[in-house]
């Protein structure tokens, strides 16, 4: 396996993004790569692009900051972007190609749809056109 220098997280405010950051951490840490985390905002097409979204910026810096309180737990530093697209898996796709990203980990929440388990719309849309290795931590389903 060639090595990997640049590990990117997508997080979304779920508990699962945790065990993603904390996996990211110790994959790079072998590698003496960089971890960059990653909160997308969602900005509907009746709203400019950059249109300022206080409340949703406000979330996004919460979930940020809790994400690099977790890196520091385990004693790595990480670097944090808060991104506006109208779309959030091409934004990470976009994200990945212009930070040269060998690996993306995606946390994915235990949710059911229908009663059946449902992946949600990035994570497939990521292992479909991500330019490097995808690895999905789906959350256990008793959490």
């Amino acid at each position: 396996m060639e090595k990997i220098a640049n590990i990117m997280v997508p997080v979304s405010g779920h508990k699962i993004d945790e065990e993603a950051i904390g996996l990211a951490c110790r994959v790079a840490r072998a590698g003496k790569g960089r971890v960059y985390v990653v909160y997308v905002i969602e900005v509907t097409r009746t709203l400019p692009l950059n249109a300022e979204l206080e409340t949703e910026v406000k979330k996004g810096e919460v979930i940020l900051d809790k994400a690099e309180r977790v890196a520091e737990e385990v004693d790595y530093e990480v670097e944090s972007e808060l991104l506006q697209a109208r779309e959030v898996g091409p934004a990470l796709v976009d994200e990945a190609i212009e930070r040269g990203v060998d690996l993306i980990i995606i946390g994915v929440p235990y949710k059911k749809r229908f009663g059946e388990f449902n992946l949600g719309k990035v994570a497939p849309y990521m292992l479909k056109n991500a330019p490097c290795r995808v690895w999905l931590v789906r959350q256990a389903i008793s959490d």
